[in-house]
């Protein structure tokens, strides 16, 4: 174990357990007691209120003003933490989260009962794979480093990219990269799977007046009401993403959906995961557009 990673086990132990005399540290991490001791001094020389008990009893404890306030934060909320981080992880696939959900699960006690809750997500191969360009995209940002890489469009054309990044986003599935394209001259959203040949470059940059929620209001498609009969199997599908408002009763076969979609193929894909269990009704547009969208593929199989 390095001794960066020793120090901040220790500081958990600390804030978990009151008294740890310096043999049950050097048990612990498998070094000598004057490893544990000159552990101690850095502690003390980076202001971490280490101090220390003589005595048959005695040890190291740190200061109970350092710990969490436990007005604050109870074992409950710290478990409902760990609930939310543990089911994320899947997505975030960070060594942080990781680190982190350690960190925390050392401040509960051990014989504290077991979330009541339990979040499970695909566990894509993707997502594993995409885990290297995720990184360098983490310590380029936190660097200010910029990157360089080949950008695969929607059509499939590449180009070659320097961007200085700004912000990882995760949306329903995808992972995406916000920077400030050099080429371009401007903000883009790269979408992480469509990036080959990352590299973090040393040249780094001085960060812009980024504004992100303006950013992300740029990207976001222009949306079309549409009215649509569905069925009552996928009725829950659609209370999920737009609410129980959203539907209302039609028929005994069917319900009527009204909804906000994009009028372009990211609507049309998500309208034909459907099938069968989906008609729109309304406006004529854009069931002409999506009908058209239809024939397209059927064409394919034609």
């Amino acid at each position: 174990m390095e001794k960066v990673e020793r120090l901040i086990s220790i500081i958990m132990i600390l804030l978990k357990k009151d008294i740890v005399s310096t043999k049950e540290f050097a048990q612990l991490f498998n070094v000598s007691k004057r490893t544990i001791l000159r552990d101690m001094e850095t502690l003390s020389l980076s202001n971490i209120p280490i101090y220390s008990v003589h005595g048959i009893h005695g040890g190291y404890g740190i200061m109970d003003e350092y710990k969490v306030d436990k007005r604050l934060l109870n074992s409950s909320d710290l478990e409902n933490i760990l609930t939310a981080l543990g089911g994320l992880e899947q997505i975030l696939i960070s060594e942080e989260v990781e680190i982190t959900i350690r960190k925390m699960e050392a401040m509960i006690h051990p014989k504290s009962r077991k979330g009541s809750i339990q979040l499970s997500f695909y566990n894509w191969k993707g997502r594993s794979e995409i885990l290297p360009t995720l990184k360098i995209c983490q310590e380029s940002i936190v660097g200010k480093n910029l990157i360089s890489f080949d950008y695969i469009d929607k059509n499939g054309m590449t180009t070659n990219r320097m961007v200085e990044p700004y912000q990882l986003h995760f949306s329903e599935t995808s992972w995406y990269l916000k920077g400030f394209c050099l080429h371009r001259q401007s903000y883009r959203t790269f979408k992480l799977s469509r990036i080959d040949n990352l590299n973090m470059n040393e040249e780094t940059f001085n960060p812009r007046d980024y504004a992100l929620e303006q950013d992300a209001a740029s990207y976001q498609p222009q949306l079309v009401a549409i009215k649509a009969l569905i069925a009552p199997g996928i009725k829950d599908q659609f209370i999920e993403r737009y609410g129980r408002k959203s539907i209302e009763s039609h028929s005994s076969e069917y319900y009527l959906a009204t909804i906000q979609i994009p009028q372009n193929p990211i609507g049309f894909q998500f309208l034909a995961s459907f099938g069968t269990n989906l008609e729109i009704v309304e406006p004529k547009s854009y069931v002409e557009e999506f009908r058209n969208y239809l024939l397209k593929m059927v064409d394919k199989y034609s």
